[in-house]
């Protein structure tokens, strides 16, 4: 059995939608393609096991496709939305933003749009944040810019006084763009509405650049975060070929899942190890890194080393230690790497140059790209479609190659990492060569 066939596909409603939709009266080019409930993506794409749940009389479980109904659930011009970005920075929030207010604006013709400054402490009158009336005059021009036009924060607060805010603000819809902490949140202030019997819908618009949120195939700012770490690659690359023994070191992102090391090792295959979470390896042996690099500067004189943030991590002493958020402070494999490297060739009188590159907040805070723009648009606007419609507890995933509708129950507190046994992994071992780097 497939794990996708446990998969609970269904997207809370706050009722029925009734209105006839603005849009309705703005057809493009005498059209407009209208979704409907029915309209669903299949969750699981392998053939056989399709055939195997058709034959044994299951139903084969579908994602809602994201999209514009005909009908909608909430009045545009009794209508207020809030809008908050929480957790780190990530390539792509100011489209976002952008995004969800125009078609708010211009599609839905609903006019009282707030911005939450600073994350979810923006809903506490103690912190004293002022709250923006966003309009497309304000937004136009911010996806030219890095970070969050409405600023974030992390660490949790107080469910009950969140939800105490919206209701003062007479907010009808709640837009939520973070991780997998904002996820969580989100999931406690539904919880908190439904047990208040309120009609306010919660929309969550995923956001990791590590692209580790279980259920999403793709996040946005991970297409830019990939093509700016090749840049560092290529940089250390040139170091390490420029000196005898050169070394090139390379930190990236990647907390819990290696998908940017990963990625950005084959985009740019001037890598010769790459190390992340989900892998483990022996710094020390016959088969172990510090080995595996002496064999590489003996072959070629050169080395590139990529490492994930969260990689290497049973070399330290467990720590309990927390950031605001709840995670677990990690360890700094980078310079932990580094110090070791130098100290293992220097004990073998070895003359090494090792370059040590980190370009994690450079990257985590610049403008995203191209692609993840056109795609933070489509995230922005079907998650105004699906909020209009009156869907709660959700999210906005892309799932083959659709946008849709994932329920929060399915994706909130699991991750999604890379498969050992996967093609990804698989990849990055041929490009690299670097074997398992695991002694017997």
């Amino acid at each position: 059995m497939s794990d996708f066939d446990t998969v609970d596909a269904v997207v809370p409603i706050l009722g029925e939608p009734k209105l006839l939709t603005p849009l309705e009266s703005r057809k493009l080019d005498g059209s407009r393609l209208f979704v409907s409930d029915e309209d669903r993506v299949v969750i699981e794409v392998d053939a056989g096991r399709l055939v195997e749940t058709v034959s044994a009389g299951k139903t084969v479980s579908a994602f809602e496709m994201a999209g514009p109904r005909r009908k909608i659930y909430f009045d545009p011009s009794k209508l207020r939305c809030a809008l908050v970005t929480c957790g780190g920075l990530c390539p792509g929030l100011n489209g976002i933003i952008r995004s969800v207010v125009l078609e708010l604006y211009y599609g839905y013709e609903v006019r009282n749009i707030y911005g939450i400054r600073y994350g979810l402490q923006g809903f506490i009158s103690e912190y004293g944040h002022d709250i923006l009336e966003l309009t497309p005059d304000m937004v136009g021009d911010i996806i030219g810019n890095g970070g969050s036009f409405l600023g974030s924060s992390r660490g949790p607060q107080d469910v009950e006084a969140i939800v105490d805010c919206l209701e003062r603000m007479n907010v009808g819809i709640l837009f939520m763009v973070g991780g997998d902490g904002t996820l969580m949140a989100a999931t406690k202030i539904s919880d908190v509405i439904t047990r208040r019997r309120l009609k306010i819908s919660v929309v969550g618009i995923p956001k990791t650049i590590d692209n580790d949120i279980h259920m999403v195939s793709r996040s946005f700012g991970f297409d830019t975060a990939v093509g700016l770490a090749t840049q560092s690659i290529r940089a250390a690359h040139n170091e390490a070929r420029g000196y005898p023994n050169g070394i090139g070191l390379i930190k990236l992102m990647g907390r819990h899942s290696g998908f940017i090391a990963a990625t950005a090792a084959l985009a740019q295959q001037d890598v010769n190890f790459v190390l992340v979470p989900e892998v483990d390896f022996d710094l020390d042996g016959s088969e172990g890194l510090l080995a595996a690099l002496e064999r590489r500067l003996f072959d070629r004189s050169h080395a590139v080393i990529v490492v994930a943030e969260g990689a290497g991590q049973k070399f330290f002493d467990a720590s309990d230690r927390k950031d605001p958020s709840g995670n677990t402070k990690l360890q700094d494999i980078g310079m932990f790497l580094k110090e070791r490297i130098v100290r293992y060739f220097d004990e073998l009188k070895i003359s090494v140059s090792l370059k040590y590159i980190d370009p994690s907040y450079i990257i985590r805070s610049l403008p995203a790209n191209a692609n993840d723009h056109v795609f933070c648009s489509f995230l922005g606007r079907n998650a105004v479609h699906a909020a209009m419609a009156g869907k709660t507890r959700l999210l906005i995933g892309h799932w083959n190659n659709h946008f849709v509708h994932i329920p929060m129950s399915a994706s909130a507190g699991r991750r999604k990492q890379i498969d050992p046994n996967g093609r990804l992994w698989q990849s990055v071992l041929e490009a690299t060569g670097q074997g398992s780097l695991k002694n017997p």
